[in-house]
């Protein structure tokens, strides 16, 4: 039944014919929501089927929960307008389509703009209603429908919110209306006109338009689409890097590794409709690693044609300069206007500027969006963009930009092809560019592109060759593997250049180092070696290097032996000082693996010497090696901390998560755990985005260990088991023994000393010798307090004699701690005074602690409690400023057994005070709205310790949820 003056009354029995198929019924109450946004369907067609329930949006609770407040709104009578915000590709309609599957309830009318259809009067409030203008009673709102007519009075915008009203006193409404800037302006007015006006009315609507930037116009603005600005607006910025994995997951489930993940992400910097885009086009070689991922978005696809459409109105100079900073973007707009010859450049770029295409910052201008920077130049025809290289060479003349004018020569094919190569590879060299070199438009494109350019323009073999192994190189050190894998799979084959070859081996050693078998890179780097030593000396000894590195890894020291002794023939009296500290690093380390501490002495010492002379991040890494054996630790620190410091300002992004681990073994000798754990994160992030698996585990041990020191039993064990099963598969005896030291640690803490015994005995996969060196404090007082005392004692004497040949008086004190725990009570009192002043001499003060709380319960057994808790005040005080909880707790525990009243550990206060590192970045995670998942992804951690740690973190914060939690960390 239909009700006078425009209203609906109750919609039952037979659905009238001019409706059939544009309706389907959802909800309870058998509402009516429009299927189409264009023409009536034919009175023969049949309802289509509902629409699938969309899948969880990832990464937009924030719009949301603002469409459910909005729709919530609307249901009790105070509807309002919101306008959806973002690029193409952020997700708008997917949140436009989530609105209507949560407006259970509502009468939805549903349109989309139209480029075709913008220049027609109404067009766009004709797809609005067309499905229900039977229901339209109001002549004046009838005839504009009919004639497209609208006079530019209030008629017709007033008749369509009356029209509104009436459909509504029904059953609450919502108008979804997606790429409103397509619209046509008449269509625009009466929907703004209306969207002012829904104060006390069961009206919603939602718009969706494009914005100027990457994540969209200021808030509150309408951006490019034109509606009002008293219209609120909502922006939608990229997804963030654990939505966007979330996404890749779903997209190619089991098979998105973290590198092929860093790859589409860098591409797709947070753009849903990027990623999915990318999943689906790639082949099965970039899935499974044997080829480069792709370094644009699919140029069919529906991103590329939404950015060619925003650039297909704009004038023919207007995207020449488009063109020419898409080809060079950092084109200042001194260089632009010279470009620009007689005419005004700012005034020829003002088009691009109101269509949101560029916007300027300082003095240049910049695109709104990168991926509109690709389209731009991929939508040029080729001579174009020859024109355009070929304008950029001219004005780039400046020597550093040597590198950039090569790259526009070639480009444009501006002469012989053989002549363009060469000065091209010699740009490369001569100007290094640490960029990310699968840049294809970019100013600088990296030395790997420009030489993988330069080999495809040669036809010389040799040439040819010797570039592409270059290019691979450079691909590896700006840490792109699957890139350089790509590049070395072309370097294969009977007419490949012995040199080039051994080079493209070395390359695949490396590769195989961080990533695959360390045994199987240890073969191929001692293979590399011996065909570099006939030619390249240098890059011989280091290549094997590498592959005594390798060794080290698997645990193999037997091949390390081997290797530093064929090194050791190859030593010449004129050797270079980089060629100096490699020799003496394979003699020194050598001699520690074989026992030999004080014959290991000298070398390692010059190891140090020679430092300063060096620039490689690598080799001042093996002198921070140096500097730790020899027990000094603070210049291991300085020295780890060049390296890094190196390798940043080179963009050497492969062997940043090598080096880090360097820093990391130094700030542990040190006792500085929130330091270790602070560079363990961000190294298990690099090793991830590069796909560095071995380096990856190598990570999760040391976040093992430092957990297992702050007394975090969960993560702990997470983190050591995911870093034991990948070197379980990789053949990695390093991290296995370092993950056991972690997992022993904590049992040791928990007061489970044969556990921790267990776990540090020699077996098979857990015998590293270095780890288990390190780890002989923790296995002497663990068999001491389990009645070993000849498995202590032997490894006491290993310890003793590496800290005897040291300067540490940390290490020295470790030793003499460790025989005090197996002396008779007569002379243990002495030892452990002895470890205390080596203490006092030291500079790892948990150590000291772990000392004074021996010492205090052994004074305690033997009936003085009064020097006992002396000594266990002082641990207690150290152990709580580490937040190491169960040392603390068991300090406490020896203080209430010497006889004293001992307050419990806090469990209200400042989070600061109260939660570990780990539960305090958790907790303010999740009050800046993260999801469980979001923040076990962020993290590393699984989604089952996230909620573990949540739980304890409401319960030491006395807070029942997490708005609770919000309030007390906002």
């Amino acid at each position: 039944m239909v009700a006078r003056g425009g209203g609906i009354g109750d919609i039952t029995g037979p659905m009238p014919a001019c409706m059939a198929g544009l309706y389907r019924r959802t909800g309870p109450r058998n509402t009516l929501v429009m299927s189409a946004a264009c023409p009536a369907t034919p009175p023969s067609a049949s309802p289509p089927p509902a629409s699938p329930q969309p899948a969880a949006l990832r990464g937009r609770a924030a719009e949301e929960d603002a469409v459910r407040r909005l729709l919530g709104r609307a249901r009790h009578g105070d509807g309002g307008a919101l306008a959806l915000l973002g690029p193409p590709g952020i997700g708008k309609t997917a949140v436009l389509d989530l609105a209507v599957t949560l407006a259970d309830g509502f009468t939805v009318l549903r349109a989309s703009g139209i480029r075709q259809e913008t220049r027609l009067s109404l067009a766009g409030l004709h797809a609005l209603l067309s499905p229900v203008a039977d229901l339209v009673e109001s002549r004046v709102l009838t005839r504009a429908l009919r004639l497209g007519v609208d006079d530019g009075g209030m008629a017709v915008p007033a008749a369509f919110l009356e029209f509104l009203r009436g459909l509504a006193a029904t059953e609450p409404v919502l108008v979804r209306v997606d790429d409103v800037h397509l619209l046509d302006e008449a269509s625009l007015g009466v929907l703004g006109f209306a969207a002012r006006r829904l104060t006390g009315e069961r009206i919603a609507m939602l718009f969706a338009a494009p914005s100027g930037g990457p994540c969209g116009a200021p808030l509150g603005r309408w951006g490019d689409a034109g509606l009002p600005d008293d219209v609120p607006a909502l922006v939608l910025g990229p997804l963030d890097r654990a939505a966007s994995r979330a996404l890749a997951d779903e997209l190619l489930p089991g098979r998105v590794s973290d590198d092929l993940f860093a790859g589409l992400d860098r591409v797709a910097r947070g753009n849903p409709l990027a990623l999915r885009e990318l999943a689906e086009s790639l082949t099965a070689d970039q899935v499974a690693g044997l080829a480069a991922p792709p370094d644009g978005v699919p140029a069919g696809g529906r991103l590329h044609r939404a950015h060619a459409d925003r650039l297909v109105d704009l004038p023919d100079g207007t995207r020449f300069l488009l063109l020419l900073l898409a080809a060079h973007p950092p084109l200042d707009t001194a260089t632009l206007i010279r470009a620009a010859g007689p005419a005004d450049a700012p005034a020829v770029l003002a088009p691009a500027e109101r269509a949101g295409v560029v916007r300027t910052e300082g003095d240049r201008y910049v695109f709104a969006d990168d991926l509109l920077r690709a389209v731009t130049y991929a939508e040029a025809p080729l001579a174009r963009r020859r024109d355009a290289h070929r304008l950029l060479a001219d004005l780039l003349g400046r020597e550093h930009d040597r590198l950039a004018r090569a790259w526009h020569r070639a480009a444009a094919l501006d002469g012989p092809p053989e002549r363009l190569a060469a000065e091209l590879a010699a740009a490369a060299t001569a100007v290094p560019h640490h960029g990310h070199p699968g840049d294809r438009l970019g100013s600088h494109p990296g030395p790997s592109l420009a030489l993988e350019r330069a080999a495809e323009l040669s036809g010389q073999v040799e040439r040819r060759a010797e570039w592409l192994a270059a290019a691979a190189h450079h691909a590896w050190t700006a840490g792109e593997p699957r890139r350089a894998a790509s590049l070395l799979a072309r370097l294969r084959g009977p007419v490949v250049p012995e040199t080039s070859h051994a080079r493209a081996e070395v390359m695949r050693g490396r590769l195989e180092l961080v990533s695959g078998q360390a045994g199987s890179a240890c073969g191929k780097l001692l293979a590399a070696a011996a065909h570099l030593l006939e030619g390249d000396r240098v890059a011989g000894v280091k290549t094997l290097v590498h592959a005594a590195e390798a060794s080290y890894r698997a645990g193999d020291i037997r091949t390390f032996l081997a290797i530093a002794e064929q090194a050791a023939v190859l030593r010449r009296a004129d050797d270079c000082p980089a060629a100096q500290l490699m020799f003496e690093y394979l003699d020194g380390m050598a001699a520690t693996f074989s026992g030999r501490h004080e014959d290991a002495a000298a070398p390692l010492r010059r190891v140090v010497e020679l430092a300063p002379a060096v620039r490689s991040p690598a080799k001042l890494a093996w002198a921070c090696v140096a500097s730790l054996l020899l027990g000094e630790d603070a210049a291991a620190l300085e020295l780890s901390s060049r390296a890094v410091d190196t390798a940043r300002q080179r963009g050497a992004v492969s062997v940043m998560p090598r080096l880090l681990e360097s820093m990391i073994q130094a700030h542990f000798s040190l006792g500085h755990y929130s330091s270790v754990a602070a560079h363990a994160a961000e190294g298990l992030r690099l090793a991830r985005a590069a796909g560095q698996l071995n380096t990856a585990a190598q990570h999760l041990a040391w976040l093992a260990l430092t957990a297992a020191v702050q007394g975090d039993a969960q993560s702990c064990r997470d983190h050591a088991h995911a870093a034991i099963d990948l070197a379980d598969a990789h053949g990695l005896g390093i991290t296995t023994t370092l993950g056991n030291w972690a997992l022993a640690h904590l049992d040791l803490a928990a007061g489970r000393p044969a556990d921790a015994a267990a776990r540090l005995r020699g077996h098979r996969g857990n015998d590293h010798v270095v780890i288990r060196v390190m780890a002989s404090p923790q296995f002497v007082e663990a068999a001491a307090r389990t009645g070993d005392r000849k498995r202590a004692a032997a490894a006491l004497r290993v310890l003793d004699r590496w800290a005897g040949s040291t300067r540490s008086p940390d290490r020295l004190a470790l030793v003499a701690r460790c025989r005090a725990l197996l002396a008779a009570h007569t002379d243990a009192d002495q030892l452990f005074q002895e470890a205390l002043e080596l203490h006092r001499q030291g500079l790892c003060r948990f150590e000291t602690a772990r000392t004074q709380l021996l010492y205090g319960g052994a004074l305690r057994r033997q009936r003085r409690p009064g020097a006992a808790r002396e000594h266990l005040h002082g641990a207690l005080e150290t152990f709580e400023r580490f937040g190491a909880r169960l040392w603390s707790e068991r300090a406490r525990e020896e203080l209430r057994a010497s006889g004293e009243t001992v307050t419990p550990a806090p469990v209200a206060g400042a989070p600061e005070q109260v939660l570990t590192a780990q539960q305090l970045q958790i907790a303010r995670l999740v009050a800046e709205g993260a999801t469980n998942r979001e923040v076990a992804a962020r993290l590393f951690l699984s989604p089952r310790t996230i909620d573990h740690h949540l739980r304890n973190v409401f319960v030491k914060l006395g807070v029942r949820s997490r708005v609770e939690l919000v309030r007390l960390l906002g």
